[in-house]
């Protein structure tokens, strides 16, 4: 069993890798203002951004589905590590070397099962990029890529390997690398063989699949002999870390150009990454020996940030299997918000053979947007009918109009639906152009379960959400009473110095709501607000510990990464909310006394009723110092 990890290296490992860069990696980042971070959450599917990131406190929350938490925390949700396997996955980007509280360095032994299979595969690129340097056997290898225009500085540049024809060469090597034979099996690198584990890639060339952090999670291995019994192509099974349906090859080196440009190609195979790349379209990426899905797209629209100016473009091969590729690929068109296109070179050469025959300009030439990819559908469709006669004009058009109701801007439909009519010969166009909306009228009713939430709608149903565990009404955000506690909690999470010591003063029921209570009772608990100024990352992760549940964790964590309800955010300020929350508690017990009192006057016993009178009297002078003094009488 692994030792427990040290708390101080916790910390270090926290300190040392800004949520940011590693957020980064999985998706694209926006200015959201206030020092924040926004995009498109990797936990949910949304269409506007929701998900935020506070480099300074260093944490994430997402407002739609109320995910959130530090660096760590976003590692173990989006690769589905355990805590200790993201510790170790970030200490290893940081260099800092782990010390277990059970025993011993970061023995390899101690690894997650995750981070060993990584480094499994690690130790396999590295042994099949040295066999295609250095082994007459790979003789096969290197011709191949020379006959498709690929150097070995190209080869270098993509990772691209050989795998040696006998049994058991990397099993043996990764042997020798401390990994057990279970662990080769579970990585999917070896298979059973009649004497055991035996290479499950043998005589191939390999090409390194990475995930989107960069991490080798698998390969795919092109046949090179005539006596390989195997398909052609041979890609490593699903694994605890590969899913064929969730990578995209090429994605760790074209993710920050996709970003920056708005445009993603997607073409067929390996050799056609390689070939737009080195021809200058570093937006290339293919799928890994599946059709391109709703996995894919999920990956993508996280990177494009789904705004209306993106482009994805499909290459696809001007063959029937191409063809069919293309239409699955319109199937899923409408998850993007991109604008999507197929680019199918002339002669049906796909970029590889197209950048050997005519050059690199061929190849950035036929990436440019041509047809958008639900007219090459409707083509596609109108083809198998007979326009010649009404009744194929009629089945053309019941089979078409579906596709043209499913374009999302209306406006694009309404001019689709007349350029169909067109293309169809059907001469009354306005019929054409209503039997489209028909159509989108109905999917919308069958399909629609009303307009998406608002922003404020959203936050309504987590409040619901969080008073199921802390009880009390649901939170009105237009409630001023709530809407300045929230305010205050902001600041003591996000600017402790400005509302440090008065803060810690401040009792559990001067909250009134009772997620709001809860947070109050955690910062309490990990020291208070004074905390916060000496160290303020730590001050957050005891903050969060220090609820109980996830719900208020999750309350915690969106405080602190909320925006504060103004631009300039000062003493005078803070003050203002402070001053607030006081004032308000103390009119709400001037009532409670007032009641007290008609009940002391009414039982008629003079020490009681002279004690009320008192406390009613101390509380209205504090109350009246509060509205004409302001912070200075807290």
């Amino acid at each position: 069993m692994a030792g427990r990890i040290n708390d101080e290296d916790v910390k270090a490992v926290r300190d040392a890798v800004p949520i940011d860069a590693v957020v980064s990696e999985y998706l694209q980042l926006r200015n959201a203002g206030g020092g924040n971070l926004k995009g498109l959450c990797p936990f949910h599917d949304e269409k506007s951004p929701s998900f935020q990131v506070s480099p300074s406190k260093g944490l994430f929350h997402c407002f739609g589905c109320q995910e959130g938490g530090d660096t760590i925390t976003f590692v173990m949700k989006v690769d589905h590590l355990t805590f200790s396997e993201a510790v170790e996955r970030l200490a290893g980007q940081a260099g800092i070397t782990l010390r277990y509280e059970e025993g011993g360095y970061n023995p390899s032994h101690q690894r997650g099962e995750r981070i060993r299979l990584v480094e499994a595969h690690k130790f396999a690129a590295q042994y099949y990029v040295e066999q295609l340097d250095i082994s007459p056997e790979a003789d096969a290898g290197r011709k191949f890529l020379a006959e498709r225009g690929f150097d070995q500085a190209a080869a270098a540049h993509f990772g691209v390997g050989y795998s040696p024809q006998g049994w058991d060469h990397l099993t043996r090597h990764l042997r020798g690398k401390g990994f057990t034979d279970k662990e080769l099996l579970l990585s999917g690198l070896s298979q059973e063989g009649r004497r055991g584990p035996i290479d499950r890639f043998r005589g191939r060339l390999m090409w390194p699949i990475r995930d989107i952090g960069g991490e080798v999670v698998g390969f795919g291995a092109r046949k090179l002999y005539e006596a390989d019994n195997g398909p052609k192509y041979l890609n490593t099974p699903d694994t605890a870390i590969y899913r064929k349906s969730q990578v995209l090859y090429g994605i760790d080196l074209a993710k920050k150009d996709i970003a920056k440009a708005s445009r993603a190609v997607v073409v067929e195979g390996y050799t056609d990454v390689m070939a737009c790349h080195l021809a200058g379209i570093t937006t290339a990426i293919a799928t890994c020996g599946t059709a391109f899905g709703s996995d894919h797209i999920k990956i993508l629209r996280r990177l494009l940030m789904d705004n209306g100016s993106a482009r994805v473009i499909f290459t696809f091969d001007g063959d029937s299997a191409g063809q069919k590729a293309a239409l699955r690929a319109f199937e899923d068109d409408q998850k993007f918000a991109a604008e999507t296109y197929i680019a199918i070179a002339p002669d049906g050469m796909d970029p590889c053979d197209l950048r050997l025959a005519k050059g690199d300009e061929a190849v950035a030439d036929l990436v440019e947007p041509r047809t958008p990819l639900f007219e090459f559908a409707l083509r596609q469709i109108i083809l198998r009918y007979d326009l010649e006669t009404p009744a194929g004009r009629a089945a053309a058009l019941d089979e078409a109009a579906p596709i043209v109701a499913r374009i999302k801007n209306s406006g694009a439909q309404h001019e689709v639906a007349v350029q169909l009519a067109g293309m169809l010969g059907i001469l009354d166009t306005q019929f054409v152009v209503k039997r489209v909306a028909q159509l989108a009228r109905w999917a919308r009713d069958r399909g629609g379960k009303g307009p998406a939430p608002a922003d404020g709608q959203r936050s309504q149903q987590a409040y619901a959400a969080v008073r199921t565990s802390t009880g009390g009404p649901a939170l009105n955000l237009r409630n001023p009473v709530y809407a300045t506690e929230r305010e205050l909690l902001k600041l003591a999470l996000q600017r402790p110095e400005l509302v440090s010591p008065a803060f810690d003063a401040y009792g559990i029921d001067e909250f009134t709501a009772a997620p709001y209570a809860a947070v109050r009772l955690a910062i309490m608990e990990s020291g208070g607000a004074e905390f916060g100024t000496q160290d303020p990352q730590e001050y957050l992760v005891r903050v969060r510990e220090a609820a109980p549940d996830d719900v208020v964790r999750s309350m915690v964590t969106e405080l602190a990464v909320e925006a504060i309800m103004r631009k300039t955010v000062d003493e005078t300020y803070a003050g203002d909310q402070l001053v607030m929350v006081r004032r308000r508690a103390v009119e709400r017990r001037v009532v409670d006394v007032q009641g007290a009192l008609a009940r002391a006057s009414a039982h008629g016993d003079p020490a009681q009723l002279a004690a009320v009178q008192n406390e009613l009297w101390v509380l209205q002078q504090y109350g009246q110092a509060l509205r004409e003094r302001g912070a200075e009488a807290l």
